[in-house]
This record gives C-alpha cells, sequence and structure tokens, in this order.
C-alpha cells in the first residue's frame, strides 16, 4: 500500500525527518510511537503532502505510484485520508458541508453522525467549541466519509476521555474493515487506542530516524520500563522471527 524510501525531511530549513524507509502492507495497521518532538506527526504531514515540509531525498509511494510532487487534494483523491490532532476552527463552513463535499457514492450522512453521537453538530462551524472528544469524532466522520484505503490517525487519544476512546476506536476499526486491503498507521503516546484497534507492528521514531520495530504492546512495556532512547540501541532491532527491521 505505502512504501518510503530513503526519506529526508525539511521543515523551515530544518532537517526532521532522516533516510526514512518503511513499508505498510495491504490491510497492515502500523503503530508509530515516540516522543514529543521526535517527528511522528511530521512523517503524516508528509505523507499527505503539506507543502512546507521539503522532501529533500528519498521518495513516496503509494499503491505502486511515486506521489512526491502530487497536491494534497490529488492524494486525497488517490486514496489517503488523515485524522489530524490539532485541525483547525473553520468559521462559515458547517460539518454537514463538508462531509456532503467529500463523501463518496451512497453515504448516509445522518446515519454515520447519529452513530458518532454528532447529528447535533452537523450544523454548527467546523470544530467551533468542540471539545476534544467533538473534534475527534467529526475528524472520524470526515475520514469515514472520504472512503479512504490508507488512513493516518494522528494521536486519535489526544483529548478524549475513556468513553469516547471506545468509540473512537470502533470507528476506527470500521474504516479500517470496509475493505481488507485497508491500512493505517496511527501515531499514539499512550498506547490506549491499540486496546480498541489492533495494530499488526510498532516502530519508534526518535531524532527523526527510525530505530525499532516488534510486536506494538511489547514495545510499549519496554518505552515504559527504559525510556525511548533505549530504543536507540535495542536489541530488538536484530532481525527475529515474526517482525523485520524498517526497510533499509
Amino acid at each position: 500500500m505505502l512504501k518510503i524510501k530513503n526519506l529526508t525531511v525539511k521543515v523551515s530549513g530544518k532537517e526532521v525527518l532522516t533516510d526514512i524507509n518503511l513499508r505498510v502492507k495491504k490491510g497492515q495497521t502500523i503503530a508509530l510511537l515516540g516522543p514529543n518532538g521526535s517527528g511522528k506527526t511530521s512523517l503524516l504531514m508528509t505523507i499527505i503532502g503539506f507543502s512546507n515540509y521539503e522532501i529533500t531525498q528519498g521518495s513516496i509511494i503509494f499503491k505502486g505510484r511515486k506521489i512526491n510532487d502530487l497536491s494534497i487534494d490529488e492524494r486525497a483523491r488517490l486514496g489517503i485520508g488523515m485524522m489530524f490532532q490539532r485541525p483547525p476552527t473553520i468559521r462559515g463552513v458547517k460539518v454537514r458541508q463538508m462531509v456532503d463535499l467529500i463523501k463518496g457514492g451512497d453515504f448516509d450522512i445522518d446515519r454515520a453522525a447519529g452513530e458518532l453521537n454528532l447529528r447535533e453538530f452537523l450544523e454548527r462551524d467546523i470544530n467551533l467549541g468542540f471539545s476534544g472528544g467533538e473534534i475527534k469524532r467529526s475528524e472520524l466522520l470526515q475520514l469515514l466519509a472520504g472512503g479512504a484505503r490508507l488512513s493516518l490517525f494522528d494521536e486519535p487519544e489526544s483529548g478524549v476521555d475513556l468513553e469516547n476512546i471506545a468509540l473512537v476506536g470502533e470507528i476506527m476499526n470500521r474504516i479500517l474493515k470496509r475493505d481488507k486491503d485497508n491500512s493505517a498507521l496511527i501515531i499514539t503516546h499512550t498506547g490506549y487506542i491499540l486496546d480498541y484497534v489492533k495494530a499488526d507492528e510498532g516502530c519508534i521514531l526518535v531524532g527523526g530516524r527510525l530505530h525499532c520495530m516488534g510486536e506494538p504492546k511489547e514495545i510499549l512495556k519496554t518505552v515504559k520500563k527504559h525510556g525511548y532512547e533505549w530504543c536507540i540501541t535495542c536489541q530488538r532491532e536484530k532481525p527475529r522471527k515474526g517482525s523485520h527491521r524498517p526497510e533499509k
């Protein structure tokens, strides 16, 4: 589904990602862990195509096509969607209008909004006065409507209470299970979302570099015990059955 090869990225002249190599197979979900400022969101922003993320080396290949030079809307039309951690407030544009613009086929806005406890928000300006959980559910409604094949989730549990995390996880699973080939990258700090959404593999980003790949909850336990910096020299980087190192 996605192949990232030797990717180096700068923002305002500062290198934020260095020599990233990663594959996301069809039907695979990968959890991306790392401390604040490590480059996780930068990676997702680069994949979706934000122009201030300058690719200085390497390539992003989606479903066999190099997409380095495609705009955000072109990537979205190909099937890449993103749930943002901190999406902007958009005054004058209603949630219903946004979803209606991006929906595919016979998507039922009112039914989906009802399942997300968002029906009363459809006629409100996007994210204006929304709580953290309401913003996350609105993002999921838009992602659900867009029919993404590769979904990028930036900290889906951030600012969400335990009751809403379960609902967020349920809708994420629905997005991923609409087609057996649907794939995802999930950024998580706490790992709470992994109690509701199964990730096939996890990897660590520290200092803009990928260092480790393995079973997500095992990695989380290791991080809690030793911290992220330990992952730079982690013995888990040695190839072992059932996991692989980031592609070189």
